[in-house]
């Protein structure tokens, strides 16, 4: 109890002095909301596009592809693969006993972004009939569904937002003509949301595409997956791979967002070094400044370690302080900012809680290692030096 006393006496004696040494103490914080803004920042694009990605699964849904494929686009998926597999078992029927699956073909149509920058491709994705009853949390909020066969189209919320020609009313331009909005949809923010839907069969006859490149199901349930994904492995008919939606997105989101967190975890990498230093130099001033005021303290009978720790707490108060402005500016410029990746992907970044644990966890590092130097010369310091006159 007695060490416990000393290092919260010698610890407000230390922060109490903050006032005195205010511009050498910014630095330290200013380090620290720089290394936190940016690391977070980044990171945002990298964990808005995950979430994006990840939310258009659901438990209850499989997705079937061609064997050693890593996406859904392609043409492997024929027509008589599609009979075959909606009679596996284990997949949820409609009212009328049909089973609930939609056979996609997904192709890229050019828009031009809201913003100004250059022209970009964006997902056109073709869709069974079954589209409703697979993805319940599709929602039309304006305009009406498309009609099959028809050269009609409905765009996701988050697509008209990014990109322009896309409102109800607007014609896309496709290789056979133009193609009309008829309505729009959203899906909570997720994946779909930032592309245009249509009839499948009509965008493989206007592309000419003879197969599907993905089947996406429903299941009785999620426990239903191993009947189903058994019953197509053993079909030797069948070339194909099938895994649960949540699973293959969980993959897809690994692909894109690896690179952009490396990046990300690298500049962050980079700031650090610059606040460690500061943060070695500017503890090392403070144990300078405050040499007669220790020695009194280990005169007094404080201890070594009281006095150590107590720096340690200066530099990771200061850092705390840093990381809530980093975190703050972070959150304040881009958490909910609307942006693509390319144009496959319509997402908005996130500052997760995740995200903000790390930023703390780097701060509060980079402050331990430049002031643990600096603590141990202050609990090595000794008091009759000290106290010598100059």
């Amino acid at each position: 109890m007695a060490g416990l006393r000393q290092i919260a006496a010698v610890t407000a004696v230390n922060l109490a002095g903050l006032s005195q040494r205010l511009w050498t103490s910014l630095v330290i914080v200013v380090g620290m909301a720089c290394v936190v803004g940016v690391l977070l920042s980044m990171l945002s694009f990298s964990a808005g596009l995950a979430r994006s990605i990840e939310s258009a699964a659901a438990p209850d849904r499989a997705i079937v592809i061609r064997n050693g494929g890593r996406d859904e686009y392609g043409t492997a998926i024929t027509r008589e693969a599609v009979v075959a597999i909606s009679n596996a078992p284990g997949m949820r029927k409609d009212e009328d006993g049909q089973p609930i699956a939609s056979a996609e073909n997904l192709n890229n149509t050019p828009v031009i972004r809201r913003d100004g920058r250059l022209p970009v491709r964006m997902v056109l994705r073709g869709v069974g009939p079954k589209v409703l009853a697979l993805r319940p949390e599709l929602r039309l909020v304006s305009g009406r569904m498309f009609r099959p066969g028809t050269h009609e189209l409905i765009a996701g919320t988050a697509a008209q937002a990014q990109f322009e020609g896309l409102g109800v009313g607007d014609k896309v331009i496709m290789p056979d003509g133009e193609w009309e909005i008829v309505g729009s949809f959203e899906t909570g923010g997720d994946l779909l949301e930032g592309q245009v839907l249509g009839d499948a069969e009509t965008v493989m006859a206007s592309r000419r595409s003879p197969g599907f490149g993905s089947l996406i199901v429903r299941l009785e349930s999620p426990d239903a997956f191993d009947s189903f994904a058994s019953a197509l492995r053993a079909n030797p008919a069948l070339d194909v791979d099938v895994q649960r939606q949540s699973d293959f997105y969980a993959q897809s989101a690994g692909q894109f967002t690896n690179f952009f967190t490396t990046i990300a975890y690298m500049l962050g990498s980079i700031i650090a070094v610059g606040a460690l230093f500061g943060t070695v130099n500017i503890m090392h001033s403070a144990v300078a400044s405050r040499t007669r005021e220790i020695a009194t303290l280990r005169a007094l009978g404080y201890g070594a370690a009281p006095v150590a720790i107590s720096v340690l707490a200066e530099a990771l108060f200061l850092a705390i302080v840093g990381t809530v402005i980093g975190a703050a500016v972070a959150w304040l410029l881009f958490d909910g900012n609307r942006n693509s990746w390319g144009g496959f992907v319509v997402f908005d970044l996130a500052i997760t809680p995740r995200l903000l644990l790390i930023g703390t966890l780097w701060a509060l590092s980079i402050a331990f290692l430049g002031a643990v130097i600096p603590a141990i010369r202050a609990a090595r310091l000794q008091v009759a030096t000290a106290l010598r006159p100059v």
